[in-house]
């Protein structure tokens, strides 16, 4: 659903003040008959974290939409989220706030940043493609869609580096499809996601039957698997789990454009490659999928925590979940900041404050955690299991939550997304290096002052709208209800202004029906109407 302060944010600049009440006007007449979902949270009740938020900030890099446009943006673009854990609110509309910083216009239409500040190892504009798909699933519930489209264009027709970083790009635009219905930029995009898919076969496909890639150009620098082969190469469950992941989605994008025989072939391929990281990737004795150096015939001997990347995309077997009892455990990868990127009992785990700024063998990353909790989500939505629960669930999307903050020189403690993580202390590892690197300050070199800062390498609003709140996007005329949030652990929450399918959806939950009073337990809106409801917490599931 357009909104009028969407409209103001994106084009005030551009038109006169007589200009914008004249067109306003007419656009309010439009409108005036369609009937217009009422809502149960008031935007207004939020304002105050945008206010905060700027009142706290250094603006350093101003893109698109600046601090001072930010409310009118957010306002009229984004799902709002109301729970009794302030925290976890607070930095739900703090991501939000950060993600809107990035987004950049170009002469190519608009694109979203990694790094606000230029860094020298980016690409065109500055984009950077290693987090690219974390930038889609994540914009993907924003209600003006001239970014993810304009985004999606820019990496497949607008000179993006496609193959710069692993990037499962036909997974992220299938997703955000799954969201919108639209059809027409999938198939705009299709004979260039296959043309991509080949790029990759030839690149980094080799005669074992697997895909093998750099740890560095997976974004993990100086990982433990990566240390064991010359330059970091090795078949890891991360590129064989992406390139599954786009033969799937492009295996359903062939279907909805009555490709037939095109379908079939990119689920042989995704067949192909899960049977082979399977066969070749797992630790029996370790019960976990781990790098095989190439070149190399033994697997790494650490556990690292992206050996649950191919949950991601319900990729595994069954019979492979019982990777997922390390997780929780603080000999593994559980840490009070963390999950750990390697297990902490293995003699290569580091937690290091010299050697390259950005380590992959010990402190926790938000875009590793951010893969994990999505991956987790679908592990309690798509798997029976005995090692993971809904309260596992919570608590360390609590402490990812409770990881966005910095005491700064005065004191003062504000919200904070930036690179990487001490796991024990919550010190942000790559900041505190980088602002005395050179001659006791920041390096033009290594990206200048303050380059991590708001740093768009992760999501987390998704997770709290697909996963916490449990919206479950489908692929036909209908939608999932399944929140994570354990029973008894809050007494309402509520997810608010969804554009879902051009429909707006509100979900609820009112333990006694006497917070939101729109009656008592999960209650869902479709436009306004009541759809479906159910006295406990549990799944739903409703026709369009």
């Amino acid at each position: 659903m357009i909104k009028i302060s969407d409209f103001k944010s994106n084009y005030v600049r551009k038109v006169s003040p007589f200009q914008f009440i004249l067109v306003s006007t007419v656009f309010l007449l439009a409108v005036k008959s369609t009937a217009v979902a009422q809502p149960v949270l008031k935007v207004e009740n939020y304002k105050h974290y945008i206010d905060s938020f700027n009142a706290n900030d250094e603006e350093l890099y101003a893109q698109y939409i600046s601090n001072y446009e930010s409310w009118h943006f957010l306002s009229g673009n984004i799902p709002l989220f109301d729970c009794p854990d302030k925290m976890i609110e607070q930095t739900y509309y703090f991501r939000w706030w950060t993600y809107r910083k990035h987004i950049k216009k170009t002469p190519d239409g608009f694109v979203i940043l990694e790094f606000l500040p230029d860094v020298p190892w980016a690409g065109k504009y500055n984009t950077i493609n290693c987090p690219a798909a974390h930038h889609i699933y994540e914009g993907r519930w924003l209600h003006n869609r001239a970014y993810i489209n304009d985004y999606a264009k820019f990496w497949l027709e607008g000179g993006g580096s496609l193959r710069t970083y692993s990037f499962w790009i036909a997974d992220a635009l299938y997703n955000d499809y799954l969201v919108t219905k639209d059809v027409s930029l999938l198939k705009e995009l299709f004979p260039l996601l296959i043309k991509n898919y080949e790029g990759w076969e030839k690149e980094r496909l080799d005669s074992t039957g697997l895909f093998w890639q750099e740890d560095g150009k997976d974004g993990m620098e100086v990982s433990i698997g990566g240390a064991l082969s010359d330059g970091g190469a090795g078949y890891r469950a991360t590129i064989n789990a992406y390139m599954y992941g786009d033969a799937v989605a492009l295996s359903k994008i062939a279907l909805l454009l009555h490709q037939q025989e095109t379908a079939k072939n990119f689920i042989a391929k995704a067949e192909q490659i899960k049977r082979k990281m399977q066969d070749k990737l797992w630790d029996i004795n370790a019960n976990f999928l781990k790098v095989l150096p190439r070149g190399k015939v033994s697997l790494c001997t650490a556990r690292e925590l992206h050996g649950y990347t191919p949950w991601y995309f319900n990729m595994p077997d069954p019979k492979y979940n019982e990777a997922w009892k390390y997780l929780m455990d603080p000999n593994y990868f559980y840490a009070p900041f963390g999950p750990t990127t390697a297990e902490q009992n293995h003699p290569g785990f580091k937690v290091a404050y010299e050697g390259h700024e950005c380590q992959w063998n010990g402190p926790s990353w938000p875009f590793a955690t951010s893969i994990t909790l999505t991956a987790a989500a679908n592990l309690l939505n798509n798997y029976t299991q005995p090692y993971f629960s809904q309260e596992d669930y919570f608590k360390l999307i609590s402490i990812y939550a409770n990881s966005h903050r910095l005491k700064k020189e005065d004191g003062k403690t504000v919200p904070w997304i930036d690179e990487n993580l001490n796991p024990f202390t919550g010190d942000w590892i790559s900041r505190t290096r980088l602002k005395t690197w050179e001659n006791g300050t920041w390096s033009a070199e290594k990206g200048g002052k303050e380059r991590g800062k708001d740093y768009n390498h992760s999501t987390f609003c998704d997770l709290i709208i697909t996963g916490l709140a449990g919206i479950r996007p489908q692929p036909g005329n209908s939608i999932i209800i399944n929140p994570l949030v354990p029973p008894n652990t809050w007494d309402y929450f509520c997810l608010d202004n969804i554009l879902y399918h051009n429909k707006t959806i509100t979900l609820l939950y009112d333990k006694n029906g006497e917070h939101y009073k729109k009656g008592k337990g999960l209650v869902v809106f479709i436009n306004g109407k009541k759809v479906a409801s159910s006295v406990q917490l549990g799944k739903l599931e409703i026709a369009l």
